[in-house]
This record gives structure tokens, sequence and C-alpha cells, in this order.
């Protein structure tokens, strides 16, 4: 390598599963978990804002998704959250906020529990499925497992148009009075397709299935729950509702009329949130 070159930010994990990561800014450590079935590229709107902030952002991409490895096994929130456990532990984060989207948010769940919040100062959940996403006979609120087969089915069949259509209803882009560019389509859908099939087809279970009442239960430090009124894959009354009445203490802020993609559609009212809760 030319000794101008800078070597991509990699960390072989204890499979030897390569795991990009992104390492911006500097100041207290935030670190952002991804949503299904995306990258660490989701978040840019909110890393370039806190970063401008004085902030130390971090952001990797899943084991499948994005530019990490993408093993054929491995696809379930233990994997996930030890993967996370060995990004925090290697860069000797201390108490670092973790911020996490979707699935993102089983991720730091299920890192609670098991590892504990000894390197953890706060949480934000957006549009999270904790604390739990599918439905079970001890969980009525939760979807119907008929939805998640069709998710499967989807990609098998024909992931490219499965992701196209995934990335209008995460935007919300067919409701009335819906602003989305057709860039931003684009984008999302470039982003979901740099995942593997194996990846996005098993995660689909991982996230849909797990439960993380358990895990939630040892967040005894400050959280804050955000979720769009208008959410179609994670929907409020099903996830962020149920939360915030396991987590009496925690902020709950809920964004009217706002679909999944609120990273994007939100991203000014996210942004002043988030850092709203970080200089608390």
């Amino acid at each position: 390598m030319p000794d101008n070159e800078v070597a991509m930010p990699i960390l072989t994990l204890r499979d030897d599963t390569r795991l990009y990561y992104k390492d911006w800014g500097t100041g207290p450590a935030i670190v952002f978990s991804h949503g299904w079935p995306l990258s660490s590229d989701m978040w840019e709107n909110q890393m370039m804002y806190l970063a401008e902030e004085g902030y130390r952002v971090i952001a990797h991409d899943r084991r499948g998704f994005g530019r990490s490895d993408q093993p054929w096994h491995g696809y379930d929130h233990d994997t996930f959250s030890d993967d996370l456990s060995e990004l925090i532990e290697t860069l000797d984060l201390q108490d670092v906020t973790l911020v996490g989207y979707a699935m993102g948010g089983g991720e730091i769940a299920r890192y609670i529990g098991r590892h504990g919040t000894g390197r953890v100062s706060r949480v934000i959940l957006i549009g999270a499925t904790t604390p739990k996403l599918g439905w079970s006979e001890d969980y009525p609120n939760g979807v119907p497992e008929a939805v998640f087969d069709g998710v499967r089915a989807g990609l098998k069949a024909d992931r490219a148009e499965f992701i196209r259509g995934f990335a209008r209803l995460f935007f919300g882009a067919d409701r009335e009075g819906a602003a989305v560019s057709e860039g931003s389509l684009i984008q999302l859908h470039q982003i979901a397709m740099q995942s593997s099939l194996k990846a996005s087809h098993d995660a689909v279970t991982a996230c849909a299935m797990t439960d993380y009442r358990p895990d939630i239960r040892g967040l005894n430090i400050p959280v804050m729950i955000i979720h769009g009124e208008d959410d179609a894959f994670v929907p409020f009354k099903a996830t962020a509702k149920q939360a915030a009445e396991l987590l009496p203490g925690a902020v709950l802020k809920v964004y009217e009329n706002a679909p999944h993609g609120l990273l994007f559609t939100h991203k000014d009212r996210l942004n002043s949130d988030i850092l709203s809760f970080l200089r608390q």
C-alpha cells in the first residue's frame, strides 16, 4: 500500500468475519446501529451533524450488509450483539451513547442483555423493533408471521424489485403529501442492494421474532424512544408504545405522520432531538 493511502477501517471478528465501520470526529462517542437491509450509510445525515457538533460518531456495517463480509451463518441477534461488543471493546469506548434504528434497536437491546451497561451512558431507539415485532400468543400487539413470510418470499422471487417497493414504502412515497426525491429512492435502493440475499433473508426472522423484553428490562440508564406515527414497517402500537410502557422513565417522542424513514424525511427535527438528549 502506498504511504499516502489510508486503509479502510476494518475489524476482524472472533470468527474471522471482517466488519467495516466509520469513525468520524472527536469528542464523546456515539455508536449507531443500522436497520434492515441497510448499512452505516443510512446514518450520514446524523453522523455529519453530530460530528460537527463535537462528537465522535461511529457506525458499522452489520455482517452480511454493506461493505462487511458476507458469511453464510450468524444472522441472529446474539451474534450481532457480540459483534457490536467487539467493536466497542476494540475501540475501548467508555460512556458511549448507543443509537439503534429498527433492527439496530434490537441489536442494542440484546447487547445490553448480554453485555450490560458498563460502557454505555444512554440509549436512543429510533423506529426500533423493541420490545418485540412479531405476533405471539403472549404478544398480541405484534405483526402476524404471514407478513414476514411475504417479505422472505419477495426477496427470493425478485430482490431488486422487492427492494424498489420497500424504498417507496420506507419513505411513504405513495402517501398524499409525501415529499421524497427520486435521488433518495435510488440511494436507498443502492444501500439495500449491497446486502447479501442470505443476510437479508435470515435477518427478517431475527428482527421479526426475537423477544427483547428480558433485555430492555436491564436498561437502567437514560433512554429516548423516537417513532414515526405512520411507520408502515415497524408499527408504533406494536413496538415503541409497548417499549415506553416497559420503560416508564424513557423519553418518548412520536413524530406525527412520519414514515419509517424519518431519518431522512424528518432529519432536522431528529438531529435536534438527539443533540438535546445528549446534552441533558
